[in-house]
């Protein structure tokens, strides 16, 4: 049997996160279709162990104790050159991977007899660079949103080469068919289009899939996003790179708590990137339509939206502080609940040495 490897890199901010997780929450019915979404053993689920692959693939170490990805893309071929059929491996860092990780990546899965076909999602920058510098906020960072969006422009960050369509897919569609390399535009508008999109280059049938996932990724408004900067700029670097700030931060405020509230005035593209955009927008189309790719969807969608002349520019900069005060004290609110509902450490070793006591007197 034909054994194809369907690698998703990206791009980030693309419905990566709800395509992985309904990839897994399905693995058992896909794999009685022969369309595998590989997990390593049952303690490392499918989104994880792909994590961990191409932070290794890369020669990266984000998100865990130094080393902890160390074997991981060996494994995963391993894991793969055990399968049959249709294989999808996803994670969205790859976008932005360097030629010798490219390389490494594609000889070693033809050494697992793989027919390689590269899957790349692109959204229109109007939309994905907001929601790209807000993530980076919930996951603790500190920039301002003038200098994230100028080092986009001047194509000095990862995420520009994340998002830079024509390098990315140059870099990773080099020696493949133009028939293995699949673009998936993100429509403008939310439903099942997405999802039926990527289906249709995986070669799945939405009805192999019926789980609906949960996940995503919910939008903040201006005021939220500037709250929560401000609260990384008040802790020191490294509890923000402590995993327990994803769970307190990201998790419970920034998608449970803050998405909960009425949300203040949406982020937009600056005004003055919008030209910008959508010269990058033309420029991708000519590569895409130059380069004779598969597409899934319509490039229009990657054209950003006109500017609405009624939505007011707020800049999340300079925010004022009472809406950033609102934002903070429900912040502060749901914080002070979970922390009531945590056991206490000290409550618990004195329970342990009470207990330890009581037996000994039994004795």
């Amino acid at each position: 049997m034909t054994r194809r490897v369907f690698l998703h890199i990206g791009a980030p901010k693309t419905g990566t996160t709800y395509l992985q997780d309904r990839l897994r929450l399905n693995s058992r019915s896909l794999a009685a279709h022969d369309v595998h979404f590989p997990s390593r053993n049952l303690t490392i689920d499918p989104p994880l162990f792909h994590f961990r692959a191409a932070l290794d693939l890369m020669g990266q170490d984000w998100g865990g104790e130094p080393g902890h990805a160390v074997g991981s893309w060996d494994a995963l071929v391993r894991r793969i050159k055990r399968l049959d059929g249709t294989i999808v491996v996803s994670h969205e860092i790859l976008a932005a991977a360097h030629p010798v990780a490219i390389a490494k990546a594609k000889a070693s899965l033809a050494r697992a007899g793989a027919e390689l076909h590269v899957v790349y999602s692109a959204r229109d920058l109007g939309r994905q660079i907001p929601a790209a510098w807000q993530e980076s906020i919930k996951q603790g960072r500190t920039w301002s949103y003038r200098r994230f969006t100028k080092r986009i422009v001047k194509r000095s960050s990862w995420f520009s080469r994340a998002f830079d369509l024509p390098e990315v897919l140059t870099a990773w569609s080099e020696g493949l068919a133009p028939e293995h390399v699949h673009v998936v535009t993100v429509p403008h508008t939310r439903g099942p289009a997405l999802w039926e999109r990527n289906c249709s280059v995986f070669g799945i049938d939405p009805a192999w899939a019926p789980k609906e996932s949960e996940a995503h990724n919910a939008s903040l408004g201006v005021a939220e996003t500037a709250m929560l900067r401000r609260l990384n700029q008040q802790l020191d670097r490294e509890p923000r790179q402590d995993h327990r700030f994803d769970v307190l931060v990201r998790r419970l405020l920034a998608e449970e708590t803050l998405v909960q509230r009425r949300r203040s005035t949406p982020l937009l593209l600056p005004p003055h990137a919008q030209e910008w955009a959508e010269l990058e927008a033309e420029r991708w189309i000519d590569w895409i339509e130059g380069s004779r790719v598969h597409v899934a969807g319509d490039v229009a969608d990657l054209r950003p939206a006109p500017r609405d002349p009624e939505a007011s520019w707020v800049n999340p900069d300079k925010v004022g502080s009472k809406p950033q005060l609102k934002a903070a004290m429900e912040a502060l609110a749901a914080m002070t609940i979970e922390a009531s509902r945590r056991e206490d450490p000290q409550d618990t070793l004195a329970a342990k040495v009470r207990t330890r006591v009581r037996g000994l007197r039994d004795d």
